[in-house]
């Protein structure tokens, strides 16, 4: 019996970038029409690489900069939940470019909650694994505080729950603005200890 099974949930990617550098108050992940997903990730972007070394996001497992697999290749992003975090700062709408995406979506509701382990496949085959949903953290106010001045610091709080996933390259190929995604979903139960 297979372990993942598709949904009839999909996606369109309606625009897709990469951070190819440490500046973090810039934060900028220029536009791109199409990628090649390698196992290493984008090549040339900063979360690049098949390890990486641990951060504050896993301190609780291993020490600093202890080499670890690099579950944070891509950074994954509804237009739905930018939309809202927009609206909670009270701007028109967040430029992908400041936030450190790699890929924005459309289509699946409630996506920074997907299921760990999920699959958005391409088709051409290219296939991400979701990791978790990545935390929001400073660095994308920082950036949209350059365009909205005053607004910025409101990104983090605006965000929680709707900052989108981390996600690792599963299967390598090209990926494409409007390529539709599938999603496919672990076929188990919700964990219940108790």
């Amino acid at each position: 019996m297979p372990a993942l099974k598709p949904t009839h949930y999909t996606a369109e990617i309606i625009w897709l970038g990469s951070v190819i550098d440490d500046d973090r108050a810039a934060l900028l992940s220029p536009a791109r029409d199409t990628i090649d997903l390698t196992f290493a990730g984008v090549e040339g972007a900063f979360h690049a690489g098949v390890t990486r070394p641990a951060c504050n996001r896993v301190k609780s497992q291993y020490q600093k900069d202890t080499a670890i697999k690099n579950e944070r290749q891509l950074s994954i992003v509804s237009i739905e939940e930018l939309d809202a975090i927009a609206a909670e700062m009270g701007i028109d709408a967040i430029d992908p470019t400041r936030v450190g995406a790699t890929m924005v979506i459309k289509g699946i509701p409630d996506f920074t909650h997907v299921p760990p382990s999920s699959r958005l496949q391409a088709p051409s085959g290219a296939t991400v694994t979701v990791d978790m949903e990545n935390r929001p953290c400073v660095f994308p106010s920082k950036s949209l505080e350059q365009v909205h001045p005053g607004k910025g610091v409101g990104f983090k709080p605006a965000a929680k729950n709707r900052r989108g996933v981390c996600a690792w390259v599963a299967a390598e190929g090209k990926i494409t603005v409007g390529d539709i995604l599938t999603l496919h979903i672990p076929d188990q139960r919700p964990w219940s200890p108790d």
